[in-house]
């Protein structure tokens, strides 16, 4: 075999070892390795048999296994060099022993630091605060080894009010549930205030234990703490204690610096993840409440049965745009509108409220469906730059018997009439407000015993859900929904089971049943 010719100082320095004799080298595999050295650096092989697995068909005189970096290989001669493959093993061994004992520890810290780093990817990932604390307070108590483990944490809540909630990690909630929060004495203070942490090898025997009353130490029926540390979770934006890691352990003497390290790194990807989410839920509230005040109680309507319901994206962040209106005209006809802002957030919440308010306008004009879009469309134009707005809107004539409708790039809506199939109506006529220009119409007979369902996509469409497959699902619903007597609880159900209770984007449904009594 060749030799290899890799440039590795200790390969080099061991064949030099060898001269004059002629040397070869051979890598090791991972299995023959761990045989052949252990955990040793360097090792002479003398068993005839192990040589003659290793390379067959060589007269091996003499041969060393080293270790090189991550790799193993053996140097091998055919020609007489004695004790020299013995002695050099052992210069190997005591040269690198050293810096053997270098690359376990830093090959130990790079775990703990792959394993904190991938915990606050998990954390940050996260924009649920309740998975947050409890995913945070179940990593820190494995890491630092406790007993168990505890986080306790403030939140706002609608009024201003601050409270304060806790996760356990390690033992059943039970074992603290009938204790009161801890309260800001000696020992907690620290870590209430931000001040810093605390760790103790036997914190029963600390000066600062035992000074409040009613309990002067640990209440009665409290798991036994020796060993305890205490890590401050502060928000790196404004500095705010967000709360607090409380760890202990039976016995003394338990948590090192380590551990401490760990706890830290921890608590500050808890303190970001906690602000993220903080943020979001803010914005997201802002943005539910913003588009709930906008819409609208439907108006008694005489001849009609009209279900209206609106629900903010249960998951993620796909909150406001989503909007209905039933208006009331001057001609005695009612007009349904349901569109959908493209975007979310508060931003799509407010250009929601303008197109809204621009529809009602000129809505209460009489002006035909087709009319309506297009005005709406020329300004939205420069109310909201590249976004844009789908919307379809439906005017029923009760004197007419008829559904007047335009659709401006919307979901089509679904109209049963008596003895019919469910058909989708106003499919694919125009581009969105703010795109297109001209918006035909359509009209279709809506006699007494029909049905009108406008919807938006959160309803049929999700990250794991075609759309083309979502309407098929709705369409399938529709039957239980035309012979339900509470169509309320008739539209929960429907809405449970398109979306299995996760929608992640806003849903709202306009549902009209008429009745038959169209006098005015």
């Amino acid at each position: 075999m060749p030799p290899d010719p890799r440039s590795d100082e200790v390969l080099d320095a061991v064949r030099r070892a060898f001269s004059p004799a002629t040397t070869g080298i051979r890598p090791l595999s991972p299995a023959e390795a761990d045989a052949v050295l252990g955990e040793r650096a360097a090792a002479a092989v003398t068993d005839r048999a192990v040589l003659a697995e290793l390379l067959p068909g060589e007269r091996i005189t003499g041969a060393i296994a080293i270790t090189s970096g991550d790799d193993a290989s053996v140097v091998y001669t055919t020609e007489d060099v004695g004790e020299l493959p013995s002695l050099v093993a052992a210069v190997v061994e005591a040269a690198t022993a050293d810096l053997a004992t270098t690359v376990g520890r830093l090959r130990g810290e790079a775990v703990v630091l792959d394993a904190l780093h991938s915990t606050g990817r998990e954390l940050t990932a996260q924009l649920d605060i309740d998975r947050i604390v409890q995913d945070a307070t179940d990593a820190a108590t494995k890491a630092t080894g406790a007993g168990f483990g505890a986080f306790f944490y403030n939140l706002v809540d609608e009024f201003g009010e601050s409270y304060t909630l806790y996760t356990i990690s390690g033992v059943p909630r039970e074992a603290f549930a009938r204790f009161p929060m801890p309260r800001n004495t000696e020992v907690f203070a620290p870590t209430f205030d931000g001040a810093g942490t605390v760790r103790s090898p036997d914190i029963t025997k600390d000066a600062r234990f035992g000074k409040n009353a009613p309990y002067h130490g640990m209440p009665d029926g409290h798991l036994p703490v020796c060993s305890y540390l205490a890590v401050s979770v502060l928000s790196p934006t404004t500095g705010e204690v967000l709360g607090g890691f409380f760890f202990g352990h039976p016995e003394p003497d338990r948590f090192t610096a380590r551990h401490e390290y760990l706890a830290e790194g921890i608590a500050a990807y808890t303190a970001i993840a906690l602000d993220n989410a903080r943020l979001y839920e803010r914005e997201r509230t802002l943005a539910t409440e913003l588009t709930r005040s906008m819409l609208p109680v439907a108006p008694a309507t005489p001849g009609l049965d009209v279900f209206t319901r609106y629900l903010p994206a249960a998951t993620g962040s796909k909150v406001g745009g989503d909007w209905f209106d039933v208006l009331r005209l001057p001609s005695g006809g009612t007009a349904f509108v349901i569109g959908d802002v493209v975007g979310h957030g508060v931003t799509a919440a407010t250009v929601m409220g303008q197109v809204r308010t621009a529809i009602r306008c000129y809505a209460r004009l009489d002006l035909p469906p087709s009319e309506v879009l297009r005005h709406v469309s020329e300004l939205a134009g420069g109310l909201f730059g590249e976004s844009f707005v789908t919307c379809f809107y439906a005017v029923h004539r009760p004197d007419e018997g008829t559904l007047t409708y335009a659709n401006a790039g919307h979901l089509p809506a679904i109209l049963v009439r008596p003895g019919e199939p469910p058909e989708q109506i106003g499919e694919a006529l125009a581009q969105p407000l703010g795109v297109g220009s001209a918006f035909p119409q359509r009209s279709a007979g809506f006699p007494p015993g029909s049905d009108l369902v406008l919807y938006t996509d959160g309803l049929v469409e999700s990250r794991t859900r075609d759309l083309t497959l979502g309407i098929e699902w709705l369409l399938a619903g529709i039957p239980a929904l035309l012979t339900a007597t509470d169509l309320e609880t008739a539209w929960d159900k429907l809405v449970q089971e398109l979306t299995r209770g996760r929608h992640d984007d806003d849903i709202a449904v306009i549902h009209v049943r008429h009745r038959g009594e169209d006098a005015p």
